[in-house]
């Protein structure tokens, strides 16, 4: 059996937001524990030009729809960045998830060679599926679920390595 560009992408995608959701869960559980106003973590951030954990939280989850619909040929779908609480960052999880579980390892055929075109925000970029999967949307989408840890980790919210791996 050869690996799939699904396998390495909505799987993986799935189960690392459902980590970012527990880890959530616990600074939610912190915040009211320690009598913290929970808008103070959903707006910490680890350094003045790093965006905020509410924006980690919202990267990190347009980076998994944004790859998903684009390996598998789909419209990308389009959620407001509004999110200012741990509801709502759930919330969005969650419906990102229900997006990812919607594709299906037939639509990713042929994918690691489907040209992928970006449009940033002072470029055009095009990538092969797999160099779009390996070389931008993984690094991407790692960078912003580790911050978000980070960003609650320095914070005091008791989280550790397994909490990021989950039950690996």
């Amino acid at each position: 059996m050869s690996f799939s560009i699904y396998q390495a992408s909505v799987p993986v995608f799935i189960r690392m937001l459902g980590n970012l959701s527990a880890i959530l869960a616990k600074a939610a559980a912190h915040a009211e524990a320690k009598s913290i106003d929970p808008s103070v973590l959903i707006n910490a951030r680890l350094a003045p030009d790093m965006f905020p954990l509410a924006r980690q939280v919202q990267i990190a989850s347009d980076s998994a729809k944004g790859a998903g619909a684009r390996l598998a040929g789909v419209e990308v779908p389009s959620y407001p960045d509004e999110e200012t609480t741990f509801a709502e960052l759930q919330a969005r999880i969650s419906r990102t998830i229900d997006f990812l579980k919607t594709l299906k390892p037939e639509q990713f055929e042929g994918a690691e060679n489907r040209t992928i075109e970006l449009k940033l925000r002072t470029r055009e970029i095009s990538f092969s599926g797999a160099d779009f999967l390996l070389g931008f949307v993984n690094p991407n989408f790692y960078f912003h679920i580790t911050t978000a840890y980070d960003i609650l980790r320095h914070n005091g919210v008791e989280v550790g390595k397994m909490d990021y791996l989950g039950g690996a």
